[in-house]
């Protein structure tokens, strides 16, 4: 049990940091409303799943376990990262907050993107294979069990997280549509954050 709060704690603070999962949800709720926020959240949560059975069975150890594979998967997270940037400052790009109904996109799209989004956050597989395992009691045994416990429980912190994300973006874009100025700043105070994440991720690969 006392496990499982230290890793609740841990999960809480993860969950709470923004990065281009939270970025991408609150950009889709302001585009097209609270609903295509929560579509693209459950395609952030199948990538979260995804890392989660495959740390659970080993899988992404075996991944990052070969030459260059995590290097690789960095890479392509930080080119991800600074395509998002490049659309939000380029000319005529839109700030996350910014309401586009003709950006809108379909079900299927919003999934995929997501999903997409998720699996190119190197961080997160990272945390599946060397935090998730510090709080594996495994003299108790039933590793798997354990491990999809806290798996489950990682991702219903984030996805709660998320989803008040999602929730409150479409507010925040009605109170902000009338004031072009803050819309630049925050436009730019976004973009600016997504190049340094880029350019860290870029930097950690080499």
């Amino acid at each position: 049990m006392k496990a499982m709060v230290d890793f609740l704690v841990v999960g809480g603070l993860l969950a709470v940091t923004p990065g281009p999962n939270m970025v991408y949800v609150m950009a889709r709720s302001v585009s097209q409303g609270t609903r295509a926020g929560l579509i693209s959240l459950a395609g952030v949560m199948l990538g979260y799943l995804s890392y989660m059975f495959g740390a659970a069975f080993g899988i992404s150890a075996l991944f990052l376990a070969i030459p260059g594979a995590a290097r690789l998967l960095t890479l392509f997270g930080s080119g991800y990262l600074l395509y998002m940037a490049w659309r939000i400052l380029r000319p005529g790009g839109r700030s996350p907050l910014q309401v586009a109904q003709a950006d809108a996109q379909p079900t299927r799209r919003l999934l995929a993107v997501g999903a997409v989004t998720s699996l190119l956050n190197p961080k997160l597989a990272l945390v599946f294979i060397s935090v998730l395992p510090q709080f594996i009691d495994y003299q108790a045994g039933d590793v798997l069990r354990q491990s999809l416990t806290l798996g489950l429980a990682l991702t219903a912190a984030f996805a709660s997280v998320n989803a008040c994300v999602a929730i409150a973006s479409g507010s925040a874009a009605t109170a902000m549509a009338g004031r072009p100025g803050l819309l630049t700043a925050q436009r730019w105070i976004v973009g600016v954050l997504l190049v340094g994440l880029g350019v860290k991720l870029g930097v950690q690969a080499w």
